[in-house]
């Protein structure tokens, strides 16, 4: 595989609003990229776009060589988005949370505690509270359990 990430004139809007506007990138295999700009600039946008969480308007993108329109199914179970605001389930525990995650992904949290273990470890005590109760480092530790227990 010569790209991991691959995108050709992405654009999407919001109504009037262009939040991608013609992005081409090239990331290949390896290769440390970083995707910067100012806010509203659309980084967030081609994340949710490179992770099949939305659509392009127009343009095109692989991830792995994988299409994200015909290969979304498959680019999910080898990526795992942790997205910078808190996002689970505020009523559940951290339990259930973890619980729900693994069954969205049609894993055992047995199967995938080895990914997880040194995290989980510093939330376990808290693992019959509520997520919403959690602190924010809690709730990060929380979140990243969650996006890693598929084992991407």
């Amino acid at each position: 595989m010569e790209f991991a990430i691959q995108t050709d004139s992405l654009v999407k809007r919001y109504g009037s609003v262009v939040a991608a506007n013609g992005v081409t990138v090239n990331v290949r295999e390896g290769e440390i990229y970083g995707l910067i700009g100012p806010d509203g600039a659309g980084k967030t946008t081609v994340f949710r776009i490179l992770t099949t969480l939305m659509l392009p308007d127009s343009g095109s993108a692989k991830v792995c060589g994988m299409d994200i329109r015909k290969d979304y199914y498959y680019i999910r179970k080898i990526i795992g988005y942790m997205p910078g605001t808190f996002s689970l389930y505020q009523d559940l525990t951290v339990e259930e949370n973890l619980e729900f995650f693994a069954a969205v992904f049609g894993v055992d949290i047995s199967e995938s505690y080895g990914t997880i273990r040194e995290i989980y470890s510093q939330i376990e005590p808290f693992r019959k509270r509520r997520a919403g109760k959690l602190s924010g480092g809690m709730k990060q530790k929380l979140a990243l359990c969650c996006a890693l227990i598929h084992r991407p």
